[in-house]
This record gives structure tokens, sequence and C-alpha cells, in this order.
């Protein structure tokens, strides 16, 4: 099933959370940050501005795994700073490939509204406690966007994680106390979700939605920024 958002009274400021997983599923995917400047571009050209949020990814959970080996007194607070550097090398090496289409820096407080001139706008984490899902929807409040786009390595956000139970069902769209209720309330530093539980209270105070899809497939991705059908999920 293919779903559309109404999108044409939104502002045309798009607030994507690109997940790490899409940027350095193991090793920096050129061919896909490629064409993934080469749509946002097109957009630009529309008129369009984009806010983008980096994940850490993989290296995160990599470096926060080996953390919790050397040392087992570590705390959730030093996992959460070594985490967020991990955001913010991603969210630096986004901003340097779009090059003059980007802000000079990158954001580092979501809350504090910056005179952007340039169309592309690129962040990382911000304090520990929250995740980039929870910079996304600051980020969008502060610049007054309806909507965020979460891109991750899946195409829907399912009940469970599908790479482990079987019986995992995907869902198409829902609102944000059923999904609430699928992710818990507690925020725990690289655990792999589809949207972080603070982040989704907080959007939910919001009355924001979240599309929830593949960043891998930009076909489709284009489908959501120009309103057409898309595959995904709808939360809100």
């Amino acid at each position: 099933m293919r779903i559309i958002i109404e999108l044409t009274t939104m502002r045309k400021t798009f607030v994507i959370s690109l997940g790490g997983s899409i940027i350095n599923p193991g090793s920096i995917d050129t061919n896909f940050l490629k064409d993934f400047r080469k749509m946002v571009m097109s957009q630009i050209k529309k008129g369009h501005r984009f806010i983008i949020i980096t994940g850490g990814g993989r290296p995160a959970r990599e470096y926060l795994g080996a953390l919790k080996k050397l040392d087992s007194n570590i705390s959730s607070n030093q996992l959460d700073w070594m985490g967020i550097a991990a955001t913010r090398l991603n969210a630096e090496f986004i901003k340097l490939i779009f090059g003059k289409l980007a802000h000079i820096e990158i954001v580092v407080d979501p809350n504090k509204k910056l005179p952007v001139i340039r169309p592309v706008l690129v962040g990382g984490g911000w304090i520990p406690g929250r995740s980039t899902d929870d910079d996304a929807v600051r980020l969008a409040k502060t610049y007054s966007a309806g909507y965020i786009i979460n891109l991750f390595d899946q195409d829907y956000a399912y009940t469970k994680d599908p790479r482990k139970f079987k019986d995992a069902k995907k869902i198409e769209a829902i609102n944000w106390t059923d999904f609430r209720k699928i992710v818990g309330n507690k925020w725990d530093p690289g655990k792999n979700l589809p949207f972080d539980p603070t982040a989704a209270k907080l959007a939910q105070s919001l009355k924001l939605k979240v599309i929830i899809a593949n960043g891998k497939n930009l076909k489709n991705l284009q489908n959501i920024l120009n309103g057409d059908s898309f595959q995904g999920t709808v939360i809100g």
C-alpha cells in the first residue's frame, strides 16, 4: 500500500533526520550521498530549503560498545557525549559536501534560531539524554516546519524489530499514543529505534507529523517531497 500525505499547505522547509546507518553503514556510502546531494539540489532549485540532522549510526554504536567493554562503570551521560561527537562528525561531513549551499556552521542547539541565508542547514547532537530525533523535532518547532522526514534503513516502522522477530508487523499509519506504546518512554544511548521515545513525546505535544521511510530509496523520498504517494510510515 502506498500513502499520500497532503504537503501543499506546509512550508517549503523540509526537516530531514538522516540516519547514521544511511551515511555510513560500515563505510561511507559515497554513491548514495552523491545522489542524495543531487536530489536535494534539484529541490533547492524549486525554492525549497532543507534542515538535515545526522545520526551517529554504526560508528557511534561501535564506540559505545567499546567503551562499555573497557569501562563497566561508564555513565550514560558519558556514553551520550560519545554518541553526540559521532553525530557532529557526520554533520560536518554532510555540511561540507553541500559546499556554499550549506550554512557555515552546524547546528548544536536546536532551540536557537540562526540567521540562515543559505538553503541547507545541517545539525548533529545537542546534549545528553536526547537523540538526534529529538533535535529534529525541536528544529521543526524552531523553524516552523509542520512535519519531519525520518530516514533510516527500512521501508517502514514495525511493531517489533523485523530482523529479530518474524511476527513483526509493518506500520503504515499510527497515532502518537499507540506509537509510544511500542517504543516506550526511556531513551537508551545506541538503541536502534525508528524514532526515539523522548522525541515521540515532544512531537506529540507539538502535534507534529513524522514520516518514516527508507533513506536509500531516493525516488520514494522525492515522492514525499513532491506530495506524491510513497512507501513509509506516517505518525501523528
